[in-house]
């Protein structure tokens, strides 16, 4: 019984840690621009990104050559948008909490945008221009 008490603390543990880390992440890249391009291959008819971007941005910056200083991160901001999304359906009754979990949903897509960009612009550079 004390064994599997401190593995779910454990867990609980990791998970807090996992779950801080990842937010940190999205609010760091969400003080930073996208440009035009960018925003023109998420939302082809909107100024803003949205949360079901996700997956497409990822999927984009996976095309490009890494930079190797965010391809963790992009993992790991994957897992929280995973993990958010899952929240959203369990508490999409409660308004207030459903609409904090779709803004961090719109945070990881923001951030996939920006490391879409960073690796565009990474690739620019190796290209020479």
């Amino acid at each position: 019984m004390i064994t599997i008490l401190i593995c779910l603390a454990s867990v609980a543990a990791l998970l807090q840690f996992f779950i801080s880390y990842a937010r940190s992440l999205v609010t760091s890249y969400s003080k930073l621009g996208v440009s035009d391009q960018v925003l023109n291959l998420a939302e082809p008819h909107s100024k803003d990104i949205g949360s079901e971007e996700f997956p497409r941005l990822r999927q984009l910056a996976g095309l490009c050559p890494a930079r190797g200083d965010d391809r963790f991160g992009i993992q790991t901001v994957g897992a929280y948008y995973e993990l958010v999304s899952f929240g959203r359906t369990i508490f999409n009754p409660i308004s207030m909490v459903s609409r904090w979990l779709e803004d961090e949903r719109i945070g990881c897509s923001h951030f996939a945008a920006v490391a879409l960009e960073r690796r565009i612009q990474h690739s620019r550079s190796l290209l020479g221009h």
